[in-house]
């Protein structure tokens, strides 16, 4: 483990009052963002409009500023080190690829295709299992890099395993999608795919290296350190602004379908608890570390939902249902995922008591 990882700590006591009631914030936020959304519609429509390839720029500026903390502890050059933690990369593979997307096909026919199905509007269906579906094979980048730092995951780690569910997705998530949808021809809307990997991992990486270099040449590592402290806040300040507008933006829909809404996100809720579950199990079986496990179980859970809404748009359009399902998940992503991470790090002890010989 580098100095650089080991500084950060410091930087933690100035969150301890904000990290302490971060469920209250978020509660707050998701009702904030649902009232704004519903008295001033005109403002969240017009800051949901400054987007390119279905990637919203204000938003985009929040995730670098909740990353940002992240990616200064990185050093480049311990990349190398990741090899030791080839297990805790086989794990989220195997969760991203081979059990989240068919998982997903599993809970969202029984559910939403049988036990809820009297419930829903019957000519939209299909398309509400078709949208969860497309969220569950395109797993997550920008963000995971923020529940990772909340629960002290291992930096290298998590930014070689984002880089590498990038250059997969490249290749597999037509396919996967064309073979669970069931559909000749997927068009996948790569503008969004490649614009996001641009602004969420290229820009903040090069960013980030480039301001810990400056720092570490001026001050050392105390001069890294009090920046983290000082950014720290920061970060959960763009992430709880991100919460706001994202229930902002859906607020509407909202309170139109609210059983809907309630209904689509009950697979998804599923979904998430039994991906991280088991990604966690997993790592315990075959001896992964906790700072690998924690960020292995949320990388397993977590959605790219850019990437799944832009797509269900361009396949069914906006109206469709499966724009909706996609749009619940994105709704549902970071109150529950923030859920994860307090249970991941609930359950340390009890997870480094089992592991070491």
């Amino acid at each position: 483990m580098t100095a650089d990882i080991q500084s950060a700590p410091a930087a933690r006591p100035a969150m301890g009052t904000f990290e302490r009631y971060l469920s209250l914030w978020v509660a707050l936020c998701i009702v904030a963002g649902i009232a704004l959304g519903h008295l001033v519609p005109g403002l969240f429509q017009a800051i949901a409009a400054a987007e390119i390839a279905q990637v919203n720029l204000p938003v985009a500026l929040l995730i670098w500023l909740m990353i940002v903390p992240m990616l200064l502890k990185i050093d480049l050059g311990a990349l190398g080190q990741v090899k030791e933690h080839w297990r805790g990369i086989g794990v989220t593979l195997f969760i991203n690829w081979a059990v989240k997307p068919f998982s997903m096909a599993l809970l969202g026919t029984l559910f939403i295709g049988h036990l809820f199905a009297p419930l829903l509007p019957q000519e939209q269906i299909s398309s509400y299992i078709a949208g969860l579906i497309l969220l569950a094979a395109a797993p997550c980048t920008a963000m995971v890099f923020v529940w990772s730092n909340l629960c002290d995951g291992e930096p290298h780690y998590t930014l070689s395993q984002v880089a590498l569910n990038d250059l997969i997705m490249v290749f597999a998530f037509a396919p996967l999608v064309g073979l669970l949808l069931g559909v000749a021809s997927i068009t996948v809307p790569w503008g969004t795919l490649l614009l996001s990997v641009l602004l969420y991992i290229v820009i903040p990486v090069v960013a980030a290296q480039l301001w810990r270099r400056s720092l570490l040449a001026t001050g050392g590592e105390p001069a890294l350190a009090r920046m983290l402290g000082r950014i720290q806040p920061v970060s959960l300040l763009a992430l709880l602004t991100t919460l706001v507008l994202l229930f902002g933006f859906q607020g509407e829909q909202i309170l139109a379908q609210p059983l809907v809404i309630l209904l689509l996100a009950v697979p998804i809720l599923i979904q998430v608890y039994f991906n991280a579950g088991l990604a966690y199990w997993l790592s315990r079986r075959f001896g992964v570390a906790w700072c690998v496990a924690a960020p292995a179980a949320l990388i397993g859970a977590s959605n790219f939902f850019e990437l799944a809404v832009a797509t269900a748009i361009s396949l069914f359009g906006l109206g469709s249902g499966a724009a909706l399902a996609t749009v619940v998940g994105v709704l549902v992503e970071v109150p529950v995922m923030l859920s994860v991470v307090r249970i991941v790090k609930a359950t340390k002890p009890w997870y480094e008591g089992q592991t070491r010989a």
